[in-house]
């Protein structure tokens, strides 16, 4: 498990938001509304706030930052 994986199963709160890339509570930057409806997967890494390569799958979605490794939505399935 990489280190994203791993910050987001342990419900480590996010540096950088997952949507925008901003930087948590320095900058606020608009939603889209799927994002805002949480239909979006993350675009951003929560870690470094580096444009993760993003794969949508037909049951869901895996996302891969180049410095902390994968995400996949199976982490979030209940």
């Amino acid at each position: 498990m990489g280190d994203l994986a791993a910050a987001c199963a342990a419900g480590e709160a996010p540096l950088f938001h997952p949507n925008t890339g901003a930087e948590m509570g320095v900058e606020d930057r608009p939603l889209s509304v799927g994002a805002a409806a949480g239909l979006e997967p993350p675009r951003y890494c929560q870690l470094c706030g580096r444009r993760m390569k993003v794969q949508v799958r037909p049951m869901g979605w895996l996302a891969e930052c180049s410095r902390h490794g994968e995400l996949d939505s199976v982490l979030f399935d209940i």
